[in-house]
């Protein structure tokens, strides 16, 4: 008899999981608030604002799930080149040619990347389900775990929990989180240049916070921009035409003229679930870890999780299996604390004009950019590798 497995949230991470399940031969059963119409967006002309950086470790998963044949036809952008830098002229260069790739990976629309992957849905046994409301209880027993609605109830062999930062699954089995929300915030700007294909895409450290080029298909492009969150809110309560005019002031790389299009502004927040599984309920994503999006490598991490997941549950005649779940954890944990304090280390090091550290952080910079095999295991490492 198939496993049957509910995954409450159909966002990339939790796509993925439904069809690395359904792999696995499980019967899956993706509950989500927002459905989507996977054709209609792949085929619209209408960009989306929220981008993510997909290194070469999430394009082979999302190669193997069936969904990047149709990002490669789509509005998926390769980037060759990955900069950092505070001044121009002591710049951290990562290139495609340094470990022989042909790029270091994707900036892909977020809604192109659920899409896609809701499209390979019809090819197994998933079906998906709209939830109007939030889940009101969860219990488990030593066979099953079911979760309740008002009006409904779900019971399964294994619950995945992908449902985002403030997880109401993870509220419901009262797992804890440690964290903190930063003092500054994200304002995304998504613009429309008059330049052709862009292959490099960097982050300048200033003292106000982080800026980013992330150069999507053309003509479009993504700006990332780090400041006091007060200040980010009356930048987006401005016209376009009177924003851009903050950008050109902010933004000297730009490569041409370019017209506003979007702004959004995002909250930042670091936030690690103190336990990834709770007998057969187990957290992949932003569920169990939230991260300061400096480089692009949430989603990237929840796809780890998502594969390594998979590579626990495999071949297991019960996929709620208690010693599997922590398995998980075991092999995704360290990696996922790792990468948000290196995240930390570089947001909190570069923003401040603090003159020794000034100087220590330009002198890391100059010698990581000459220090060969070790600046390619690092490229090595930022691809998933």
């Amino acid at each position: 008899m198939k496993n049957k497995v509910v995954v409450v949230g159909g966002g990339m991470v939790g796509a993925a999981a439904a069809l690395k399940l359904a792999k696995l031969g499980a019967q899956v059963r993706v509950l989500e608030s927002h459905l989507i119409d996977a054709n209609e967006v792949l085929t619209s002309e209408q960009v989306d604002i929220r981008v993510s950086a997909i290194n070469r470790f999430s394009e082979s998963l999302l190669d193997e799930l069936g969904a990047m044949p149709l990002l490669r036809d789509n509005r998926a952008a390769p980037y060759h080149q990955l900069a950092a830098y505070e001044q121009p002229n002591n710049t951290l260069l990562f290139d495609r040619e340094e470990v022989s790739q042909t790029h270091l990976g994707h900036l892909i629309e977020n809604k192109l990347i659920q899409a896609s992957l809701w499209a390979q849905f019809a090819h197994y046994d998933i079906e998906v389900e709209q939830v109007t409301s939030a889940p009101i209880t969860l219990e488990q027993n030593i066979d099953s775990i079911t979760l309740h609605y008002d009006n409904k109830s779900y019971q399964a062999d294994l619950l995945i929990a992908a449902d985002g930062g403030r997880s109401q699954v993870r509220q419901l089995a009262n797992i804890g989180v440690t964290g903190w929300q930063y003092q500054q915030a994200c304002l995304g700007i998504l613009i429309k240049l008059d330049a052709p294909q862009q292959y490099k895409t960097w982050q300048q450290f200033k003292p106000s916070g982080p800026i980013a080029f992330l150069p999507m298909q053309a003509p479009y492009a993504n700006l990332i921009w780090y400041q006091d969150a007060a200040k980010l809110a009356s930048l987006q309560s401005l016209s376009n035409e009177q924003l851009k005019d903050h950008v050109l002031e902010h933004f000297f790389e730009l490569p041409g003229d370019f017209t506003v299009e979007q702004k959004a502004l995002f909250p930042l927040a670091r936030q690690h679930a103190n336990h990834y599984s709770q007998g057969r309920l187990v957290l992949v994503g932003d569920a169990a870890h939230t991260i300061n999006p400096l480089a692009g490598q949430g989603v990237n991490l929840g796809f780890k999780d998502v594969a390594a997941l998979a590579e626990c549950l495999e071949g297991l005649d019960d996929l709620g299996t208690c010693k599997a779940l922590k398995e998980y954890e075991r092999k995704r944990r360290g990696d996922n604390l790792a990468m948000m304090s290196m995240m930390d280390a570089c947001y909190f090091g570069f923003s401040n004009e603090i003159k020794p550290l000034k100087l220590l952080r330009n002198g890391v910079l100059k010698i990581a950019n000459q220090a060969g095999p070790l600046k390619r295991k690092v490229l090595e490492h930022a691809m998933g590798w």
